[in-house]
């Protein structure tokens, strides 16, 4: 019998928190600029998932780098399976809200993240 998984969200770290979020898991390498621990209501750190520094720089929130940036973080995250793993796990135990801290809502880690977990719980339905 397939695994379920529950639905989850992707939000700016910076937004105040809603009893919705379920764990909150904060998917950026570097602590946000500015912010305390109790106002992110941050349950988890997961920075072993980001992009590595080399791509996170490398990226730099270039909108032409957008596609490119998305295929290398999916062939990171390929490579980090346990991370991976960890993070499908929760989200089959509870709601989870992965975190980011960029300015851009459309185009970073946390979207490109998102969309990779997406794809493999998909297959994993099947």
């Amino acid at each position: 019998m397939p695994r379920r998984f529950h639905p989850f969200k992707v939000r700016r770290v910076y937004e105040p928190p809603t009893e919705d979020d379920g764990m909150r898991v904060l998917v950026d390498r570097v602590w946000p600029r500015g912010l305390t621990k109790e106002r992110a209501a941050v349950v988890l750190w997961l920075k072993e998932i980001a992009p590595s520094t080399e791509l996170r720089t490398w990226f730099g929130h270039d909108p032409d780098r957008w596609d490119e940036f998305r295929k290398r973080y999916h062939a990171e995250l390929a490579e980090n399976e346990e991370s991976v793993g960890r993070l499908v796990d929760l989200i089959a135990a509870s709601r989870v809200t992965l975190l980011f801290g960029a300015r851009d809502e459309k185009r970073n880690q946390a979207v490109a993240l998102a969309e990779y977990l997406n794809q493999r719980l998909e297959s994993a339905k099947t």
